[in-house]
């Protein structure tokens, strides 16, 4: 059996300025980190994901792209699918598309509207149409709450896009196994991710799929010095049970251990990002590529 890579990516919430984020695109680039993934919160100053990563796409050559996570039910899968091909086209081989099924801040929902209590319904269904438009030249959809006749959103990409999912409750680990690529998990603790991996390799056996062994991925933020309140109070609304420190790390030392434990846990995939805002982009990517770069196989 083909051993399984490691690959550490950097995350990235609001930037300050458009400045910014280019010297971060250099700073990636340069130092051969192997991918950027922006979160969608739209009551914040993030870019938003698509936009952002089209701009990186022209920015860079060869760092990959992911969406951690951008949220499907609420949008309208056509044009999503369209997005997604057009990124496709202008950056093979180096989108990575990951979805979710709810915005991080509640205040948000309200710009993702579905039918009440249909949530994780309009999920499903969105991403057959989704993963249709990406495959098929032209597609008929036929559906509860989507129907079109005769779209197409462009050539497929030639090597089909994975589309990884988040979530780590019961119902999304059943959802990834059924539906998804891959999990990127977010918030999660070694055990607990080793735990949802499993549950998602039951899911996926029971619906005659099978995920890749290195489809497994974390989000894992990093603080220095105090692990924000926002962070701990959102941890804790998750699983009052679980150890602070054994999802945010302090320090590189700290983050390099945990990254261990996670490999060991079946984890391969990971995107680094500061647990608070930060400016000084060039010291985390020095500490980055000193610490967990080495880590990658």
């Amino acid at each position: 059996m083909e051993a399984v890579k490691v690959r550490i990516g950097v995350g990235v919430g609001p930037v300050d300025d458009l400045a910014q984020f280019d010297g971060l695109l250099a700073g990636l680039e340069r130092r051969a980190i192997d991918s950027l993934w922006l979160s969608e919160i739209v009551s914040s100053p993030a870019l938003d994901p698509l936009v952002g990563l089209a701009y990186a796409a022209a920015r860079t050559d060869r760092l990959k792209l992911g969406t951690g996570v951008s949220v499907l039910p609420g949008r309208n899968p056509v044009l999503f699918a369209k997005e997604l091909a057009s990124l496709a086209a202008l950056a093979p081989g180096r989108i990575l598309p990951s979805l979710g099924l709810g915005p991080a801040l509640p205040r948000d929902r309200a710009a993702y509207p579905v039918p009440a209590g249909r949530r994780g319904d309009v999920f499903d269904e969105a991403l057959q149409v989704v993963r249709a438009l990406l495959r098929e030249p032209v597609v008929s959809f036929t559906g509860e709450f989507f129907s079109f006749q005769d779209i197409s959103v462009g050539p497929p990409p030639a090597k089909p896009l994975d589309i990884w999912l988040g979530g780590s409750a019961p119902a999304a680990l059943r959802r990834v196994g059924r539906l998804g690529d891959g999990w990127l998990a977010s918030l999660v603790d070694p055990r607990r991710a080793e735990t949802g991996i499993a549950q998602i390799t039951a899911a996926a056996d029971e619906a005659g799929r099978r995920i890749d062994d290195d489809h497994y991925g974390v989000s894992l933020p990093v603080a220095f010095g105090e692990v924000p309140a926002a962070l701990r109070a959102s941890i804790a609304r998750r699983d009052p049970t679980v150890a602070v420190d054994e999802t945010v790390p302090v320090g590189w030392a700290a983050a390099r251990r945990l990254v261990g434990h996670y490999v060991a846990a079946g984890v391969t995939k990971f995107v680094v990002r500061p647990a608070a805002p930060t400016r000084d982009w060039t010291s985390f990517l020095d500490g980055f590529a000193e610490h967990l770069l080495p880590l990658e196989t």
